[in-house]
């Protein structure tokens, strides 16, 4: 038996902890919140980021037609202006609102309608 000892591999760009003179490792306090009575923890799953989409329309185009568009080319949308945008998390239909102006040269979503089938009955 070898008395040489082998260091575990590190994954790349990961992020460990400090480690004290005497080889414990340090970690932060996390904030320890208390499950409801249905054992569910929403607490923990709050700073959870999600993929928001704000969809303008649709187009359905054959590949022979997509492979012809360049640069000025216009597709024309299944929705007319001042129509609401559907706003999407993770592929699912939550909310349809209209765009509006935010400051010079930003735009933002006024929801105008909640979707009902997304919001939980409790």
């Amino acid at each position: 038996m070898s008395d040489t000892k082998q260091q575990a591999p590190q994954a790349a760009g990961a992020e460990f902890p400090e480690i004290e003179g005497d080889g414990a490792a340090v970690f932060d306090a996390a904030p320890q919140a208390e499950a409801p009575k249905g054992g569910r923890n929403i607490e923990a799953m709050l700073n959870v980021g999600l993929d928001v989409q704000i969809v303008l329309g649709h187009a359905k185009m054959p590949i022979a037609q997509l492979l012809k568009l360049g640069r000025g080319s216009v597709i024309e949308l299944d929705k007319r202006i001042g129509e609401p945008v559907d706003v999407m998390i993770n592929d699912r239909l939550v909310a349809r609102g209209d765009l509006v102006k935010l400051g010079e040269n930003r735009i933002g979503v006024s929801l105008t309608d909640i979707v009902k089938d997304y919001v939980s009955e409790e």
